[in-house]
């Protein structure tokens, strides 16, 4: 027995201070310890343990996104530590503040033929440098007086936006630690004053002369800045487009909106920035897939753009660490008739400039070739899901033709998060991100309950698709919608369009994945239907289902997406 002062202790009352109340990984031997100080504290937080390290990482990551606040994933040594990897690569590509708390061997023990010894010593890999270039910080704690330092430290990394990792010996994690209390470091405000104002003045001399197109991006989420872009879009009387990642900080329905940006984007969006006299990019770097069948428009448009980092464009670029802040002083320049200092912080009036909700036409959508192969269409799927998707759902969609048809033709309601994985695109992300989001935000402050949908195709669910048993465990309010084809699909279309259609590697023999969850898990609420009217009484019904449930489509493995660099290649 123990009296609560090991190093785990320590750490299990240290994530809760950052605000932390669950934490996801994988058990086993060199991680034990911090499942049973997570037990004794079970009133801080609840472990959950997931059925793949890559997938506790992306529930971390999906916890992180859904809250504007940290995850933590734990893992043990060896294979356990080395399958967080493409889960932390995609936290830092899209700058989500993951902490990694991996178990190691015994120090005693390390260099000296430890079983999963990564200390890089007599001839073990080195964990710190395999982790160190997908993470802000990594370090070995060495001895238990160094984890407070450490931990402070990795704090720090994470208010930067992307992981951290702490690798922890056994023997420290279970040394105790007298220490004082944790106290979390506070998040630093950091913007350019000189470069936002070169982008005021540049917004100013611009809605003189016409239209101002805002294009925004994922970080306008993750600083909750949500209000502050409908209030400046509403002032400057701006046309705005949203990159693919970022359906949910403009809803479709507000004054202006014209679209998603990029290779599954609208036309609209084209059209208004060719009318354009500024581009004003927020919260986004405008990579590919956000730029994509926009770069002639881009390229005759003056850009600026504020951000946490610089765009992969040519622009007047503002760095800022918190959107909500920042945007809040533009209001505060823009709307007040005499110059105000930005180097103070603006205090936004207690008026509601909130826009009115006017719903806009239906956006056009791309044109694909005709289909006649087995199953729904994609288009049909898509807005059959719309029109059954209750008030402030999430969705989190994954890759491939699936991801590219739920961006495109998606209607997200209003309160609602959306998630898509474009930092690494790794296939079955969404699964893990959208049960670590449900244990987030499936109580409301009302005491009613939100409802998260995951939609993948089967490529997807044969990865990663098992993690459903995890929200089966904890009795999650999430839909998992899983379009089967049988393929994967993405891999035929380009094999089809680029390689000649002389073959494919990429077609599966029949599977039927709503039978087998029906088997494996005869409590599931579990749907395969056919037609469109019996996908739609699926999906009433699981709306109305209290727990986890699941719907199998069928669909054609030819059928192109919507998808620009698809739509418009040449085939061979």
């Amino acid at each position: 027995m123990h009296n609560g002062t090991r190093v785990v202790d320590y750490l299990v009352r240290a994530v809760s201070e950052v605000g932390v109340r669950h934490f996801f990984g994988v058990d086993g031997a060199n991680i034990e310890d911090l499942y049973d100080a997570a037990f004794d504290h079970r009133e801080l937080v609840t472990a959950v343990v997931a059925k793949h390290e890559f997938a506790a990482a992306t529930m971390a990551d999906g916890y992180a996104r859904s809250t504007s606040g940290f995850g933590v994933v734990c893992a043990t040594s060896g294979g356990g530590a080395v399958n967080l990897v493409a889960g932390l690569a995609e936290s830092f590509a899209s700058r989500v503040p993951v902490l990694a708390l991996i178990g190691q061997p015994p120090t005693v023990l390390e260099g000296k033929g430890a079983f999963q010894d990564t200390s890089g010593r007599a001839g073990a890999f080195d964990a710190v440098r395999l982790f160190t270039p997908i993470s802000h910080y990594c370090a070995r704690v060495e001895a238990a007086a160094d984890l407070p330092a450490h931990l402070t430290r990795a704090c720090h990394a994470l208010n930067q936006g992307g992981p951290a990792v702490l690798l922890l010996p056994k023997d420290v994690q279970q040394a105790e630690l007298s220490a004082a209390e944790f106290t979390p470091p506070e998040p630093a405000y950091r913007r350019d004053t000189a470069s936002l104002r070169r982008v005021l003045d540049t917004i100013t001399a611009a809605r003189k002369l016409g239209k101002v197109v805002i294009i925004a991006g994922d970080q306008i989420a993750r600083d909750d800045a949500r209000p502050e872009l409908a209030r400046l879009a509403t002032l400057l009387d701006a046309a705005v487009g949203v990159a693919p990642d970022a359906k949910d900080v403009y809803h479709h329905g507000d004054p202006g909106f014209c679209g998603i940006a990029g290779s599954m984007g609208h036309p609209e969006l084209i059209d208004a920035l060719q009318r354009a006299t500024l581009c004003l990019l927020i919260g986004t770097r405008m990579p590919v897939t956000a730029r994509a069948g926009l770069e002639g428009p881009l390229a005759e448009v003056p850009l600026a753009s504020i951000g946490a980092e610089v765009p992969f464009l040519s622009a007047i670029h503002a760095r800022s660490t918190d959107l909500a802040l920042t945007l809040a002083e533009l209001l505060g320049e823009l709307s007040t008739p005499a110059p105000i200092s930005i180097l103070r912080p603006f205090t936004a009036p207690a008026v509601d400039n909130t826009p009115q909700v006017v719903e806009t036409g239906i956006l056009t959508p791309l044109e694909v070739p005709p289909s006649d192969g087995p199953g729904l269409r994609y288009r049909e799927v898509v807005e059959t899901i719309n029109a059954a998707l209750p008030e402030g759902a999430d969705v989190f969609a994954d890759a491939g033709n699936t991801g590219a048809a739920v961006v495109h033709h998606l209607r997200l309601p209003r309160d609602g998060r959306f998630t898509v994985a474009l930092g690494m695109g790794g296939m079955g992300y969404a699964f893990g991100a959208g049960i670590g989001s449900a244990f987030a935000r499936h109580e409301r402050a009302d005491g009613s309950i939100r409802r998260t949908f995951v939609i993948a195709g089967d490529g997807a669910f044969f990865m990663h698709g098992m993690e459903i048993h995890t929200a089966i465990e904890h009795r999650l309010p999430i839909t998992f919608i899983v379009f089967n084809n049988n393929a994967h699909a993405m891999c035929i279309s380009r094999e089809q369009l680029y390689y000649g259609d002389r073959y494919s590697f990429n077609r599966f023999r029949p599977a039927y994945p709503g039978a087998g969850l029906s088997a494996m898990f005869p409590d599931l609420c579990t749907h395969a239907p056919i037609t469109r009217a019996e996908l739609a009484e699926s999906l009433r019904h699981c709306v109305g289902s209290s727990g986890p449930s699941f719907i199998a489509v069928d669909c054609d493995p030819d059928e192109i997406p919507p998808f620009t660099p698809f739509l418009t290649a040449p085939r061979r």
